[in-house]
């Protein structure tokens, strides 16, 4: 299995970078005021859908009379719920199921109660794909579900869906995960995978994933595959197509000079050594923001993620 597969999250707190979420989550199980409808969004990689299985599996748990936010992994709807096998618990791809005949069939089944678990849960996953005829078929079924039905739509563009589906979800925006955040679990899972790392190479790969867990995972899978003797901050950059850091910054200085002869020369040895022009112009735009920010607040530790 591939490293995000194998270290997702089986309960909220093993999630990362979502406090308020499951604070607000957490509550509304122990006050027994779970909605019966959840929205979650953001970008890619942050944990709507772990979110989504984590809820349905609590939901679903039977080693207490109620639900619980904590599933004990080990009843027989847990069990079911962890292997993709529970009959109660429908992951739907709304990528692949945009029409309207996909929702009337779901709508169809709904009144039917649960089979295995205590509640029949719907988890639509890129929600916003869904065509405007699919979400209208949804719209009653959705205000007023038979009591054994939840929904947890999953999405990273709000914004393509229609206010009718939002004001009758509760909403929960998941936000980017912090590079600091990044950097602990990227470490703790080189420990358990007996992987050595250096300080550069996490700050590295922290930082081009953008706040998607899923996506430093995936970088720190290449780079493990890159070196057999330890993940090293020159291996990190040849990976991730960067240069060497001390040119960019020769380009930065050049650019703001003026010097249009040492702007050619360097952006030129920057394209020899195999850098992407795009990640070139994002590099200098990270220079340019970060020099502002020293400029305007010299106080600033800027060495925060960023090495020395």
């Amino acid at each position: 299995k591939v490293l995000a597969r194998k270290y997702r999250p089986k309960t909220f707190a093993d999630l990362i970078g979502q406090d308020s979420m499951v604070k607000i989550i957490s509550n509304s199980f122990s006050l027994n005021r779970v909605a019966h409808a959840f929205l979650f969004t953001g970008v890619r990689g942050v944990g709507k859908t772990t979110a989504a299985r984590i809820i349905s599996r609590g939901l679903n748990c039977l080693n207490d009379n109620i639900p619980t936010i904590s599933p004990c992994g080990k009843c027989e709807s847990c069990i079911a719920a962890k292997n993709d096998r529970h009959v109660d618990i429908v992951e739907i791809d709304a990528a692949s199921h945009t029409g309207v005949d996909d929702i009337r069939e779901l709508t169809d089944s709904v009144r039917y109660r649960p089979v295995q678990g205590r509640y029949k849960i719907y988890i639509i996953d890129e929600v916003h794909m869904l065509s405007t005829q699919a979400f209208n078929a949804l719209l009653k079924t959705l205000e007023e579900p038979p009591e054994h039905v939840k929904f947890i739509f999953c999405t990273t563009e709000i914004r393509k869906i229609p206010v009718t589906v939002l004001s009758r979800c509760q909403k929960f925006d998941l936000r980017r995960v912090a590079a600091t955040e990044l950097i602990e679990l990227l470490q703790l899972i080189c420990n358990k995978e007996n992987v050595t790392i250096d300080k550069e190479s996490l700050n590295l790969l922290a930082r081009y994933s953008d706040g998607s867990v899923r996506d430093s995972l995936s970088l720190l899978d290449q780079a493990i595959s890159m070196s057999t003797s330890g993940i090293t901050e020159e291996t990190t950059k040849i990976m991730l197509g960067l240069s060497d850091k001390s040119v960019v910054w020769n380009l930065f200085d050049s650019l703001v000079k003026g010097d249009v002869l040492a702007v050619i020369n360097n952006y030129d040895d920057l394209l020899d050594s195999g850098s992407d022009p795009v990640l070139i112009m994002e590099e200098l735009m990270e220079v340019s923001h970060s020099v502002a920010r020293v400029i305007a607040v010299p106080e600033l530790n800027a060495s925060q993620v960023l090495s020395e």
